[in-house]
């Protein structure tokens, strides 16, 4: 048996595969907490319901999705070019290291301190993103790889930062540095929420990536690289160009959610900072289709799923890595759908269709 390439792949189940999975996510879920001997229905409630059942959890779900979301924005255009970005995660823990930084050791700024934390934290978003272009263009090494080692080496150097040299002396010895000062940190939009700044930019830059995509020569040629880098190259567009620009872009993006992370809602560093966002993001970009519009409902989804783990584990005593699973269950099933959508089953001359 094998798989064979569909001629005309169905752009309606494009669509509706994103429901599918997450139809599927929800009866595999419901079997597993079955399992564990907890009443489904109930669970499925506290999972995906009682987290925005009020104006607080919706502020909540919002913020929880604005660093999916930014994550996502810059993971999505490398997908579109065909580069596999999986570094996420350690572009966002240097961001939020980097820019953390500049609000502890650096001296006074007053009210430059803020803008100076997200300059910071922009540009190490960057530079660890840059390192993989670099081993790319140069060497021709896989960015799948590198940007996946280079995830456990940031997440080494925050851990080593929060032990030592960043650590707060009057914490008890706790790793974690002291609390941001009031102007190291963005301001809440409304007293009755947690929600700053970043959520609406976020929003922002959904608009943006649209135009760059919709109407500018570079995301033109990031689209043409994507869907045959060969054509890409017949027509003069530059793949060592256009890979550092997705991977930087990507990179400044991830930098810019994990400094508002700890200029927000953390208001300090911890070892624990990036909560998994940059891998989350990988499903927020696939959920959403590579799509602006498609990538903020994903975005809010996979918010939904932190929050009901921690309102199941506090209901139910289950562990809130639930949230993992329901997490890796629609991805792969997503990944499923679209592999039967694109590729049909042939075996001994005969064709079956999925």
């Amino acid at each position: 048996m094998k798989l064979v390439p569909r001629t005309t792949p169905s752009n309606r189940w494009v669509l509706l595969s994103p429901l599918t999975a997450m139809t599927l996510t929800i009866a595999i879920g419901s079997a597993m907490l079955a399992a564990l001997d907890q009443p489904v229905l109930a669970s499925l409630y506290a999972l995906f319901i009682a987290p925005v059942s009020d104006s607080y959890g919706l502020s909540e779900l919002a913020l929880k999705s604005t660093p999916l979301l930014l994550c996502a924005i810059g993971l999505s255009v490398c997908y579109r070019a065909g580069i596999w970005n999986i570094g996420a995660e350690g572009q966002f823990v240097m961001g939020a290291l980097a820019g953390g930084a500049i609000a502890l050791v650096a001296p006074p700024l007053g009210a430059l301190t803020l803008p100076a934390m997200v300059t910071t934290g922009v540009v190490a978003g960057m530079g660890w993103a840059a390192i993989a272009a670099w081993l790319r263009t140069r060497f021709g090494a896989s960015e799948i790889l590198t940007t996946i080692m280079l995830n456990y080496i940031a997440v080494s150097l925050l851990t080593w930062a929060v032990h030592g040299p960043l650590r707060d002396p009057g914490g008890y010895r706790f790793p974690e540095s002291a609390l941001f000062e009031t102007h190291a940190l963005l301001p809440a939009l409304t007293e009755a929420s947690r929600l700053t700044a970043s959520t609406p930019f976020a929003l922002l830059a959904v608009g943006a990536l649209w135009w760059f995509l919709a109407r500018t020569l570079p995301g033109y040629q990031i689209a043409v690289l994507g869907a045959d880098s060969k054509a890409a190259s017949f027509a003069g567009f530059s793949t060592t160009r256009l890979t550092w620009l997705t991977l930087l872009g990507s990179g400044a993006f991830a930098g810019l959610a994990g400094i508002s992370e700890v200029a927000g809602p953390v208001g300090q560093l911890t070892p624990h900072v990036a909560f998994g966002y940059g891998y989350a993001a990988i499903i927020v970009a696939f959920i959403g289709r590579l799509h602006p519009l498609g990538m903020l409902l994903a975005s809010l989804l996979l918010a939904l799923t932190y929050l009901g783990g921690e309102n199941l584990q506090i209901n139910t005593g289950i562990s809130k890595s639930v949230t993992s699973v329901f997490q890796g269950l629609l991805l792969f099933f997503l990944l499923g759908c679209d592999v039967f959508i694109r590729y049909r089953v042939s075996g001994r001359g005969n064709a079956v269709t999925a």
